[in-house]
């Protein structure tokens, strides 16, 4: 029976979460509902909980995640049980905690689990990262109160800067967003009109995103094959192919060599069977040079066999990062751009089925990727108790 507090209290808003908690934990070994909070980031939205709240043992979370997201939905696909919309990018949890002590010594502030729940299976992936989501992970812990900033800084609004590991990649990931000073209490500041961004109306807070030393984010090279550009044969035809794990590893495709095999002097429907088909023995992505100057490369990125509506913000990057090496496709199609155009230091425009999105990756002397950069933004939506 539900717990209720009636609005004359005059308990706290977190005392009174701690007594339901307390109730609830004497029935349930894990919490139903659980706590959670529901946020955008980026062109994603997810659920949001706290790692204390989840069972010490990850093989235990499946349950717990399908139950949330409404999977596996196989009658329509659309998870209209859960939290869930249909679609590989409304269809995320990231489980984030308070750093550990060790972490703490290396400055960062708080860790967290990316999970991609699948939609008409039970699948639940835990090999990637998610860089839209990512956006919003320092808010979060900075709400729950894993990390903390000097509330003696006067009054008003400044930004915050917290690190984050990434524990599907062991990477570690810097977001910086405004915050607001009151009262001596630092509270995330979401609400300034600063930044618009390609699939979302209107503006937000500008969130700034950097991935630390980016490369071999699952394979421990930039270029797994030690190439920039291999070959891949399907459809009884060789398909040049780029592979980079910037992030997260992609393989990326031409344009122009789709269309030979799908479409030949035609535009290809991307949503079509046969290039679903030709997409999932590919694997990943297709790109094409830009012949707009509001842009410099366009992309088509499937993710979990679909179209996105826009673009995964970890192949994004990925892509900003490929366009900058040597050799590989990304970089043969932005020639132009680099011909007196840009520096190598500037950002790379592109285009998606949403809009465009700017990129940034830096490089050290010896070719390591230092960084990769991108700019979000973000809002709160939700939170509360979900049932699983």
């Amino acid at each position: 029976m539900p717990v209720v507090f009636k609005s004359t209290t005059h308990f706290s808003s977190k005392l009174r979460s701690h007594c339901v908690l307390q109730r609830m934990h004497r029935r349930f070994t894990t919490l139903n509902p659980i706590p959670a909070t529901f946020l955008r980031g980026g062109t994603s939205k997810g659920v949001f909980l706290n790692r204390a709240h989840l069972p010490e043992d990850q093989s235990q979370w499946a349950p717990i995640f399908l139950g949330i997201m409404g999977s596996p939905d196989t009658a329509n696909g659309l998870q209209i049980n859960g939290m869930g919309g249909g679609i590989s990018s409304l269809s995320k949890i990231c489980v984030v905690g308070p750093a550990s002590a060790e972490q703490k010594v290396q400055g960062i502030d708080a860790e967290y689990t990316f999970v991609q729940v699948g939609i008409r299976d039970a699948t639940i992936d835990l090999s990637g990262n998610c860089g839209n989501l990512s956006s919003m992970v320092g808010v979060f812990a900075m709400d729950e109160g894993f990390c903390s900033r000097d509330p003696s800084t006067p009054s008003g609004t400044t930004t915050s800067t917290i690190r984050l590991l990434n524990t599907n990649t062991n990477k570690t990931i810097d977001t910086t967003f405004p915050v607001t000073v009151a009262d001596y209490q630092v509270q995330p500041k979401l609400d300034l009109l600063q930044t618009t961004m390609a699939g979302v109306p209107g503006k937000a807070s500008q969130i700034t995103l950097e991935f630390i030393s980016p490369g071999g984010a699952r394979t421990g090279k930039l270029l797994p094959t030690g190439k920039p550009l291999d070959s891949v044969y399907t459809h009884d035809q060789e398909i040049p192919v780029s592979l980079i794990d910037a992030t997260n590893p992609t393989v990326f495709v031409a344009y122009a060599d789709l269309s030979r095999i799908l479409r030949p002097l035609s535009l290809i429907d991307f949503s079509a069977p046969d290039s679903r088909k030709l997409m999932e023995s590919i694997r990943r992505a297709a790109l094409s040079p830009s012949c707009n100057p509001d842009h410099d490369i366009g992309i088509h990125a499937f993710s979990m066999g679909v179209l996105h509506k826009a673009v995964p913000m970890t192949v994004g990057l990925c892509l900003g990062v490929a366009a900058k090496v040597g050799g590989t496709l990304a970089w043969h199609l932005t020639k132009p751009m680099r011909l007196g155009k840009v520096r190598e230091s500037e950002l790379i425009r592109i285009k998606h089925p949403s809009g465009i999105v700017e990129v940034g990756a830096d490089f050290g002397a010896d070719g390591e990727v230092l960084k990769a950069k991108v700019v979000r933004t973000g809002r709160r939506i939700m939170k509360g108790v979900v049932w699983w």
